[in-house]
This record gives structure tokens, sequence and C-alpha cells, in this order.
């Protein structure tokens, strides 16, 4: 099975956050994924870190290292600086977000929405950078209704998104219906599936009551059923994602985005339980 894949990093916090992040990245550029996503803190908390991180893989790996922007609660001349810089420096694709307001911040910043984002960077760069916006086949947590969630999704490929990126889910079918009610209202961009792998428990149902993913029931009762036991919790992780993979594949999918957390084993064994890469490449790229 052959079809492009992405791996998602969030910027490191701390020297020793730093190692093992240059750890995970050099073994997971092994298997040859298309790019290297790196995310954005609220309200730009992480600029320098997600810029400085960007550049890191691209300098070490020669792949290419795609920063997501966001744009609430930021000033629009802080925008333009940062989209600016990123062109400069040869960056030609973006992850383009609304993001969170951070907590105690006073003003919305002059771009609320992610459309308005995309519609900037278009004025301002043109064609210049390949943009992926965000899309949620469970509905958005803050959407009125799964009608109003799909028109703001159209309003951003209206703006000029090139491509799509998911929320993770764990319902394959949410992915294809909401391919499907795409498709009929004229939006025609890629949209690849975000992969969460399962490896903590605790941490999953955090994340998923944040950003209103689904757990099915009777995954939530077998990690319960795994209790501390974090190599079972990890092997029926890979299995489950394994399978939601194959599936989303085999309905069509361009391709997947994993969200690996800054780890590597879970992804490494499900491309490699999915063939994308030989046995022993993902074995060296997920050995510790």
């Amino acid at each position: 099975m052959s079809f492009p894949f992405s791996f998602e990093f969030f910027p490191p916090r701390s020297p020793e956050a730093v190692g093992k992040l240059q750890t995970t990245r050099d073994r997971l550029a092994r298997l040859s994924p298309e790019y290297f996503s790196v995310t954005f803190g609220a309200g730009g908390s992480t600029r320098d870190r997600t810029a400085e991180t960007v550049h890191e893989i691209r300098r070490q790996t020669g792949l290419p290292g795609v920063p997501h922007i966001s744009c609430i609660g930021i000033p629009l001349e802080d925008i333009r600086s940062i989209v600016s810089g990123y062109r400069e420096a040869g960056i030609r694709h973006l992850v383009a977000l609304r993001g969170d307001l951070p907590s105690g911040s006073v003003g919305w910043g002059e771009l609320r929405y992610a459309n308005e984002l995309v519609e900037f960077v278009r004025k301002e760069t043109g064609d210049h950078f390949h943009i992926e916006v965000a899309a949620y086949p469970e509905v958005h947590p803050q959407a009125q209704s799964a009608r109003q969630d799909l028109e703001n999704f159209r309003r951003k490929v209206v703006a000029g998104a090139s491509g799509a990126i998911t929320q993770y889910f764990y319902n394959p079918e949410a992915y294809f219906r909401f391919v499907e009610e795409a498709g009929r209202i004229g939006i025609s961009i890629p949209i690849v599936p975000g992969v969460m792998p399962i490896i903590n428990y605790t941490q999953l149902m955090r994340f998923s009551e944040a950003c209103g993913a689904d757990i099915p029931r009777w995954i939530v009762h077998r990690l319960r059923d795994f209790g501390d036991d974090r190599e079972a919790i990890r092997t029926f992780g890979v299995e489950v994602t394994t399978e939601l993979c194959r599936r989303l594949l085999d309905g069509g999918a361009p391709g997947l985005h994993f969200y690996t957390m800054n780890q590597y084993e879970a992804s490494a064994a499900i491309l490699r339980n999915l063939g994308v890469v030989p046995q022993e490449q993902a074995a060296v790229a997920g050995s510790t």
C-alpha cells in the first residue's frame, strides 16, 4: 500500500523535550513522510518556538517543515510579519487556523475566523503558499449545527484553502459522510483524515472532551479494562487505529496526517501494519 502521509509535532518547551523531539523527528524522517507540521500556541504563545522547530526540521532532515499559524487574539501586523518571515525563508506550505483565545486575553484581534486568515494570506502572498485548513467530520464543538459547521468550512475553501486536515475521530463513517456532504456543495479540495494513535487513556479522554471528538463506547470500555497497563493500551490502540486507517484508505482518503504527540512508536507501528514501509525500516524508526 502506498499513500501520502505526514506527521504533526508541537514545539518543545524544555531542553529535555528538545532532545526527545529531535530523536522522534529523525526516526520518523526515515519513513519518508510528505512533511512535518508544527503547532502554534494560543494567541501566538509559541510563535518563536514554532518557527525554530520548522527551520530545524528543514535543516536536519531535508523534508518540508510546515508551520501552523492562527489569528484569534493576534494583532494583524504580527500575522503579517509571521507570514512574511516564512515566505522569505522559502516556506511554501502553511496550516491556517482560527486558534484559541489565550486565557486572560482582552482582545480578539482584527481577524477572528480562519477564513479571514486564509483570505489575508492570499492577499499578501498570492499563490505562494499551499494552505491547509481544519475540517471537523464530527462537527466543531462550538458550531451550532452540522450545517453551520459545513458552511464555515466552505468559507475557508472559498477564501483560498488548498486542502484540509480533519480533527481526529474513530468512526470512519463520520469522515466519509463529511466528504460526501462537502462534495454536494461544491468542495473539491483534498480532505486528509487526521489520525490520533491511542497511547494514553486519560490523555485521550481529556483531549476528546476539549475538541469534541467522539470515542466509541466499546473503545472506552476496553481501555478502562486495561487499567494502568500501558503496553496493553498501546497494543490495542495500534490495532484499532490501524484498522481505522485501512478503512479510510480503502474508502478513498487521499492520505493520512498523524498527531504524534511528539512520540514515534505508535505512528511507526501503524505504518508498518499498513505496509507503507518495509518491516525492517519501520522497526528501525521505532527502535529505542
